[in-house]
């Protein structure tokens, strides 16, 4: 079509009027046609059809059948021996889960949508005797394959003696699995066709008896409704509200008269008190708005003495086998430092009202503990001539500090993991292709920063890495990662700020779209630190007094002083320096910079962060 109109519009001027009509007439005409149904769907009760190759569509979906799958670089080790930690099975209190990571391909939307917005549907294989299916698995088509889902049976009585929960019933009528009543079809991708293909999808939603939840749809390709026995529901006060998280497949992009969507699934009840446990199925739709109940449930770990997190044993364990190497940037200036090296050479804690400091000793044993961020203490660099040399940090010294945290109900083990720098660098801001390094806006005392693996309690594999960012972050899959040694996998560092992140780059704190915002630079370079070797776990509040926490942990106020910069005089050096037909584009577009250009408190440490006992910001 492209080369048609592209001849049309050169044709030239002196061309006969007819000829082009009688071009346009038999020829363009029949194809715009023809382009036109090509598209045009078929309608039926909450399906609809596509025109297409059916051996194509098969090629493809064989093609699929035989997706490489992802696994980490290196074997597993033996991890040293404790309770039920990498035991293959989570006691969740009246049920007990299996994580099961065989599937089967069922469908692909490759046929309907771009291969890099496509999504393809697995059924689990190789499930242990005993256990139920509660749903099916989605992923990007492109992406290796790699997911989990939860299969379950219920625990034995002895072991189902731990659960909270306190609802009375009677065991014999009110199981903690039962099948489905019947199946509701949600969506089809081809009613319209009464050829049956391995080429149509068929999306079903079990109808629980009352008293239970649905966890997850099964798919199939065939119009048949599954048996019955296929997949299980869970009681309902077994279970826990779970909530649409990211859309995976957008069927409306390409008919927008059809807006079925996929969205992953993630428990709206998370962090190290979060009890909702994550299924690994997904939630489809053609009509649901943000904010309404879905028809499906995650699980609740009724559990309290989580008995697959991992021993402190384990958790040394876990962080040499896995602990990334931290690059920084090849022209790093403000490097990093252990805690008591700081202390140690001259770190002063001030107090309202006062101008003397008080020096700290090198445990931070003189620090006010607990209480809240009141203001009413700080820390400093010294005010001698140590302060420049203090600022620049000290990479010998320097170590990763780790917490080891529940996450997900305590079917996975969130490890964070964090790096104290003495000295914020100042930002370098980016105006489209312009890059001006500002002179102070962007400097802080004391940058606490931290990345947090996420390993599962079944197995002790690595499942992702949460990088933080600033004021957020991502989670990265292990499939995603690059890796230095075995399976650690590597963290950039970027210049001055030392914000985390999975590859080299420039990323933008601001609009990236505009090209507007902070420059983050990350590289590798000679400057890291091994965190599988330099390291000291602080924290594992789980294990009760089995870690004892140090001393300056307990420091809730701010590592450093509060600064206001004087960021509009540099910005105006900056536009003055522009081109006069740029002036005023860059002044609009200055308007979207982050809040942090403009002045910062001091940073707090990492037990006054959010995510020290919530959930990581996703």
């Amino acid at each position: 079509m492209k080369k048609i109109h592209t001849l049309m519009i050169t044709m030239s001027s002196t061309t006969n009027l007819n000829l082009k009509h009688l071009f346009a007439t038999v020829i363009l005409f029949p194809l715009l046609l023809f382009r036109l149904l090509l598209h045009m769907p078929r309608f039926t009760c909450k399906c609809f059809s596509f025109i297409r190759n059916r051996n194509a569509t098969r090629n493809t979906n064989n093609a699929l059948a035989l997706t490489q799958t992802f696994s980490l670089p290196a074997p597993l080790p033996q991890w040293p021996q404790g309770k039920g930690f990498a035991s293959g099975i989570v006691n969740l209190g009246e049920i007990e889960v299996c994580q099961v990571t065989g599937f089967e391909f069922v469908w692909s939307s490759n046929d309907i949508i771009d291969i890099r917005k496509s999504v393809a549907f697995y059924k689990p294989v190789g499930i242990p005797d005993g256990f139920h299916v509660l749903g099916h698995y989605c992923q990007p088509s492109y992406k290796p394959l790699r997911g989990f889902l939860l299969v379950a049976r219920e625990a034995r009585e002895a072991e189902a003696s731990t659960s909270e929960s306190t609802e009375i019933r009677d065991s014999d009528e009110l199981p903690a699995l039962r099948n489905p009543l019947d199946y509701t079809l949600v969506w089809c991708s081809d009613a319209g066709s009464k050829e049956v293909s391995n080429g149509s999808g068929y999306f079903w939603i079990p109808q629980p008896p009352k008293g239970y939840k649905a966890l997850g749809y099964l798919v199939t390709n065939k119009p048949d409704k599954p048996n019955l026995d296929e997949i299980s529901c869970v009681r309902a006060d077994l279970t826990d509200i779970c909530e649409p998280y990211r859309v995976m497949f957008d069927a409306g992009s390409v008919i927008p008269e059809i807006p079925f969507r996929v969205w992953s699934l993630r428990p709206s009840d998370r962090g190290v008190w979060g009890k909702g446990v994550s299924v690994g199925t997904f939630f489809c739709s053609s009509n649901w708005i943000k904010g309404e109940e879905i028809p499906v449930a995650c699980l609740k770990n009724l559990n309290s003495m989580l008995p697959a997190m991992p021993q402190l044993q384990q958790i040394h364990a876990l962080i040499e086998h896995y602990g990334p190497t931290v690059f920084f940037h090849p022209e790093e200036v403000y490097l990093p430092s252990s805690v008591e090296w700081f202390f140690s050479n001259g770190a002063l804690l001030y107090r309202k009202g006062t101008t003397m400091g008080e020096a700290i000793d090198a445990a931070g044993s003189n620090l006010p503990v607990g209480g809240t961020n009141d203001g009413e203490f700080w820390i400093d660099l010294p005010n001698d001539d140590q302060r420049e040399f203090v600022k620049r940090g000290d990479l010998k010294s320097a170590k990763l500090y780790a917490h080891a945290k529940p996450a997900l109900g305590g079917t996975f083990t969130d490890i964070a993991m964090w790096v104290f720098c003495p000295f914020n660098g100042p930002s370098t801001l980016k105006l489209g292709i312009v890059s001006k390094p500002f002179s102070k806006v962007g400097e802080h005392v004391g940058d606490w920063e931290h990345f947090t693996l996420r390993i599962s309690n079944f197995t002790g594999e690595l499942w992702s890495i949460y990088f933080s960012q600033h004021s957020g972050g991502k989670w990265v899959d292990a499939q995603d990662l690059e890796y230095v040694d075995g399976n650690k996998a590597i963290v950039y560092a970027s210049k001055n700020g030392h914000a985390s992140f999975p590859h080299a780059g420039t990323y933008i704190q601001g609009s990236s779209k505009l090209g507007i915002g902070i420059r983050n630079d990350a590289t590798r370079s000679n400057l890291y630190v091994d965190s599988s070797a330099q390291y000291e776990v602080v924290a594992a509040e789980y294990l009760g007094d089995v870690v004892t926490e140090p001393q300056w942990l307990q420091f809730m106020r701010e590592w450093g002083p509060k600064i206001v910069y004087d960021s509009k005089t540099e910005l105006d050096k900056i536009i003055n320096a522009l081109p006069l037909r740029l002036r005023s584009s860059f002044e609009n577009l200055v308007k979207k910079l982050p809040v942090e250009l403009y002045g910062e408190e001091g940073p707090t440490g990492p037990k006054e962060k959010n995510n020290w006992i919530g959930d990581e910001r996703w």
